[in-house]
């Protein structure tokens, strides 16, 4: 069962009110949902707000620690002024949802591959704020994960091939992808080579239809060195598919 802010707004209420929190704050025993090896999965309040009309789905693999952090900051302020759960989760998630130079650089890709043209608006920036209906920004695992206490990137292990990493994306992602009305219609943006991996292994189940994941979109970080020429490499093929997707 997934676990949410009402089994852990009482933790965090007991932090300090900060905008930042270090790992020595958050990756604690209170926190720690599951652990394999040197794997280990934390809450988060990040991914509980669902948009059930998205048109665009930008996925990623897990929160990271910044995320995390900008999120439960969130949430231990907002619990100082209401006991609106539903609310609270809202604002998690517009606060963290691929916060800080990810969400820069998400916007600045998409915009070059005409996403903007084809939904009608000046900037992807859009859809982050007055028009976030259209948006659903998810994680194939729901909590932040940490190996060695560094964020997870999906390579090592590799997510494909980890049944303890993949329960959590049958359990979680497809059941909430399902909830989406016409969740065969959507666009699924895959951040990376390893989210696209497993999407494209949901479309060969049957989960997701055919012309529904945008191949060839580079990881957003900052210590993607190759994401330009990557962008560049797949530019013309994305928007093509984004012309006749919409």
């Amino acid at each position: 069962m997934k676990k949410t802010l009402y089994d852990y707004k009482d933790i965090i209420k007991k932090l300090p009110i900060k905008d930042k929190y270090t790992k020595e704050e958050l990756l604690i025993e209170d926190f720690l949902i599951e652990k394999e090896n040197n794997i280990e999965i934390y809450y988060a309040p990040h991914n509980e707000y669902f948009n059930q009309k998205a048109k665009i789905f930008i996925v990623g693999i897990t929160p990271g620690f910044q995320q995390m952090s900008t999120a439960i900051s969130t949430a231990r302020k907002e619990l100082e002024f209401t006991d609106d759960i539903n609310e609270v989760q809202y604002r998690c998630k517009v606060a963290a949802r691929f916060s800080g130079s990810l969400r820069k650089n998400i916007i600045n890709m998409l915009n070059d591959i005409k996403l903007n043209e084809a939904l009608h608006i000046e900037s992807v920036s859009e859809i982050f704020e007055e028009k976030d209906y259209l948006l659903h920004t998810v994680s194939l695992i729901p909590y932040p994960v940490f190996v060695k206490k560094e964020n997870y990137t999906g390579h090592t292990p590799k997510l494909i091939k980890s049944e303890f990493l993949m329960k959590y994306i049958y359990e979680n992602f497809v059941d909430e992808f399902k909830k989406i009305e016409n969740y065969k219609e959507v666009l699924l943006v895959p951040l990376g080579k390893a989210v696209e991996e497993v999407l494209l292994k949901l479309k060969d189940d049957g989960i997701i239809g055919e012309n529904q994941i945008l191949i060839g979109f580079p990881h957003p970080s900052g210590a993607n060195v190759n994401r330009v020429k990557q962008l560049e490499e797949n530019k013309e093929n994305m928007i093509s598919f984004i012309k006749n997707k919409f």
